[in-house]
């Protein structure tokens, strides 16, 4: 695996490539990687001959008071689970690199991403936006891979490439769990041991609001209930059930629905989601 920390270096790397007629993949991570991280990589072997993974905390995209300056420095180790993988290319720029005359945003997201979490985090999805287009135009990628969990960026980001004429496409991986259901997260390991056990509770309860709505239950009072419910446990940010296609209210012509939430707990804050058709919902 090589690992380029310049811009100029890598991109005359992907030049060579593309000249070989290998086609390319970007995997934008922070680092912290999980098997979470380690499923988009598999997916993007799949896809495509040249395997590019980021690493890079973007500080446009945390306020004051989240963790940035917290945020787990893993390398080593994200190294290794790569090398095991086979990628073939490791980005790992300074912050003068990606941001070389300073973190001045040209591009702003909208109205998508002023709700759910963008209520919370309302300058998040733009620092995302802004990072993510710097990697797209540096790596020129065939395909970039993101996971689901991450449900709003995700959806951002495919308005983003459309918005921007970005020749290339949104590849998405859904979101893995562990074994009692706890969606992965570098995050996670900011929990307490006894937090960690009760984690998992918050999917189980996502998942009962999913029964209850394909049971035939009222959406807006089986919301409202599993909101009661989650608050046992959590402090609730939002709890929202939406068109999957574009996160707004239910209509006839809905197809798919997400149930999609935030939740802190012991200091530390978990999103998740749930997508599920219709059914005559």
């Amino acid at each position: 695996m090589q690992i380029f920390k310049t811009t100029n270096d890598l991109k005359r790397f992907l030049d060579t490539c593309r000249d070989n007629n290998k086609t390319i993949s970007l995997v934008p991570t922070m680092g912290g990687l999980h098997d979470g991280h380690l499923k988009l990589v598999d997916r993007a072997k799949k896809i495509s001959d040249i395997v590019v993974v980021s690493i890079f905390v973007n500080p446009t995209q945390f306020a004051r008071g989240e963790d940035f300056d917290d945020y787990p420095n893993t390398f080593s180790s994200d190294q290794r689970q790569l090398e095991l993988k086979g990628v073939e290319v490791l980005f790992f720029p300074s912050r003068e690199e990606i941001y070389p005359d300073g973190t001045q945003n040209d591009y702003k997201v909208g109205a998508i991403g002023q709700i759910l979490c963008g209520e919370f985090r309302p300058t998040h999805f733009d620092g995302v936006a802004q990072v993510v287009k710097r990697f797209f135009e540096i790596v020129e990628p065939d395909y970039s891979v993101f996971g689901e969990k991450d449900y709003q960026q995700l959806l951002i980001i495919k308005s983003l490439v459309e918005n921007l004429n970005f020749d290339m496409t949104i590849e998405s991986v859904r979101t893995q769990r562990e074994k009692d259901g706890l969606a992965m997260s570098t995050r996670n390991q900011y929990l307490s041991h006894e937090d960690r056990k009760k984690a998992p509770n918050f999917y189980l309860k996502l998942n009962a609001l999913k029964n209850s709505i394909l049971n035939g239950s009222t959406i807006e009072l089986a919301r409202m209930k599993a909101i009661d419910e989650l608050n046992e446990e959590f402090e609730t940010e939002y709890l929202e059930v939406l068109d999957a296609n574009n996160l707004t209210q239910i209509e006839t012509k809905t197809k798919e629905i997400i149930i999609i939430s935030a939740i802190r707990f012991g200091g530390t804050r978990l999103i998740d989601n749930i997508v599920f058709g219709r059914r005559n919902v």
